[in-house]
């Protein structure tokens, strides 16, 4: 998301003309959106995409049971 939100904010500069953007080129303006497809390409391909996606199912998974098992009283509060 991050090489997305630089791209876009230095084509908008670019369309606006203002300095110092106006006078890159285009192919220095448009390399955040490169770099974002070649961050998704690595991220899917060695797995972090999935492993990402598995630790936070896995942290609502936990927080659930924790709640559910306070609700019934059977988890003990840590002492003050």
């Amino acid at each position: 998301m991050l090489f997305l939100g630089i791209g876009l904010l230095l084509v908008v500069l670019k369309y606006l003309a203002i300095a110092p953007v106006v006078g890159w080129s285009w192919t220095i303006v448009l390399s955040p959106f490169m770099l974002a497809v070649l961050w998704w390409w690595w991220a899917d391909t060695t797995g972090y995409t999935k492993r990402k996606v598995m630790q936070r199912e896995e942290a609502r998974k936990q927080t659930r049971i924790d709640k559910n098992k306070e609700a019934m009283g059977t988890k003990r509060k840590p002492p003050r």
